[in-house]
């Protein structure tokens, strides 16, 4: 035995150091959509030159991402100026960078690294419309609009829009990526738009002269961390190798490859940094990427790249979308996030469906409690966790889901427990049990089956609703919908909904598997 110690001493020595100095990797932050995916890539795959980094994508909109920022679950993003300056500072006076930076200081954030193009906010509407200019459309009030839901609560979105122009029309949500669509098909007649989107020239649109100058400026930068430039110092000078490398047409170009030609994200970045890295030029040829020299020349996979589950569109059909392109990763992750929320609801909701059943002035409270949790919307809930838990990722994840799981199974408890007849309980006193263990004993095993329908209804709707955890990078099947939202993908929608439906299944059938099973253990 005590050489068994040394040895483990031995071993702990050797290992702690090795241990302490284990670089941690930079984490990168995206938004959930096409360039801001493709951008994450490209810095995460820069920054792994230097050392581990791992990709955080599609975290949502501005408020998610930037909660992810300040919490410290990410260390980087791209970003614009016109959103620094009037959606995270509130400032329209904030036009330069170091107005920014002081600004951003008081936040623990900075931004640096200018990347080469601008990316402004516009509306465009089908090239046979008829108007040209934004206040054109203050004599269309029967036009119907379109927009992104962020962009109808931006500081310098629709409501400053509508009063420098005097547009009297009531826009509709929209999410981004099937905008183009509805506007192709006469659903709409006018819709929010990026100025480097690749589907502005494909589908012919025009593009609204803002002929009252109301949209600031959007040139890419990074939005960081201030402590990140001594924590992780040669990948900070990785990234800031970037600066002034991205221009509007190549951007255009990568967007294409993304949403026209379905590329991987990851592939559009690798070989827009294999053409840095060998020394060619980059430059956009139609609404492509090419090098000028060695154009098929890729980057070999980068040491230190934690890809994890990331899901990006594939030329493939539906069926290897759907069982190939990381499934296993993602069903485990998707299995893990139902089970513990699930578990940690039975954990807390059990415990309130007996206190709502033995203690009747406290029923309704308890059952109150449980519908109102219920009935938040779940984006919304997500983001208020966030600053919260102080991360992004499974933990919020799993306090949502569970939080979502409650109603039924606190319902089915106090239910199931009330059903149990009272002469039951009453015998059970008169042997000589006490309180609790007739509870435990009696009236719980009489009640199990209308608990474990609770528990069941809890379990296929989390399979459901774990799906949004993939807008605050906790994976599952929903990344691949949220993929899918972004580009416009149908087939990559369905590849991330299919499993969910089948999961759903076969966990409804489980269930009543296990009921039969319990029904044929009573009769015997």
């Amino acid at each position: 035995m005590p050489r068994i110690f040394l040895l483990l001493l031995a071993c702990a020595h050797l290992l702690l150091p090795a241990l302490a100095h284990a670089e941690e990797p930079l984490r990168v932050g995206s938004k959930r959509f096409t360039e801001s995916y493709i951008l994450g890539e490209i810095l995460t795959q820069a920054a792994a030159k230097a050392g581990p980094a791992e990709h955080k994508q599609g975290l949502g909109n501005t408020a998610i991402v930037l909660s992810a920022l300040r919490s410290g679950a990410i260390d980087v993003y791209p970003e614009y100026l016109g959103t620094i300056g009037l959606e995270i500072l509130k400032d329209p006076q904030a036009g330069t960078l170091e107005q920014m930076r002081a600004g951003l200081r008081a936040l623990g954030l900075g931004v640096a690294v200018p990347l080469g193009f601008s990316n402004g906010y516009a509306l465009a509407t089908r090239g046979d419309a008829g108007i040209e200019r934004l206040s054109q459309l203050a004599a269309r009030p029967d036009w119907k609009i379109g927009l992104s839901h962020e962009f109808l609560g931006r500081g310098d979105g629709w409501p400053g829009l509508a009063r420098r122009y005097g547009l009297p029309q009531q826009p509709r949500g929209l999410d981004h990526g099937i905008a183009y669509e509805a506007l192709l098909r006469h659903q709409v007649d006018a819709i929010d738009i990026y100025s480097t989107d690749a589907k502005i020239h494909q589908y012919g649109l025009r593009v609204l002269a803002d002929d009252k100058d109301y949209f600031p400026r959007y040139d890419a930068v990074l939005l960081y961390r201030l402590d990140l430039p001594q924590r992780l110092p040669k990948a900070w000078q990785a990234l800031t190798a970037l600066e002034g490398t991205i221009a509007a047409d190549d951007m255009i170009a990568m967007n294409a490859e993304a949403e026209l030609d379905k590329k991987h994200f990851a592939a559009i970045a690798r070989a827009w940094l294999s053409c840095r890295v060998d020394g060619s030029a980059v430059h956009a040829s139609g609404a492509r990427v090419h090098c000028a020299t060695n154009a098929a020349t890729a980057m070999p996979t980068l040491p230190g790249r934690v890809d994890g589950t990331a899901v990006h569109p594939a030329v493939d059909g539906l069926w290897t979308k759907t069982f190939g392109n990381g499934f296993g990763p993602l069903a485990r992750q998707h299995l893990l996030l139902v089970a513990l929320a699930v578990l940690l609801g039975c954990a807390a909701g059990i415990p309130l469906g007996i206190v709502a059943a033995l203690v009747p002035r406290l029923r309704q409270a308890v059952l109150a409690l449980a519908g109102v949790l219920q009935t938040v919307p779940s984006l919304a809930l997500l983001a208020m966790l966030i600053p919260l838990l102080g991360r992004i990722g499974t933990v919020p994840a799993l306090v949502a889901l569970c939080a979502y799981a409650l109603l039924p199974i606190v319902r089915n408890t106090c239910t199931g427990l009330l059903q149990v007849p009272k002469g039951l309980r009453t015998a059970a006193l008169a042997l000589g049990m006490t309180r609790a263990q007739a509870l435990r004993h009696v009236e719980l095993p009489l009640a199990a089956p209308v608990i474990l329908a609770g528990i069941k209804t809890a379990a296929v709707m989390s399979v459901g609703t774990a799906t949004i955890a993939a807008f605050i990078g906790a994976g599952g099947f929903g990344e691949r919908i949220t993929t899918g939202l972004a580009l416009n993908d149908n087939d990559m929608m369905l590849a991330g909904a299919i499993p969910a439906a089948l999961l759903a299944l076969l966990t409804q059938a489980g269930f009543e598997a296990v009921e039969r099973l319990l029904a044929r253990r009573r009769g015997a």
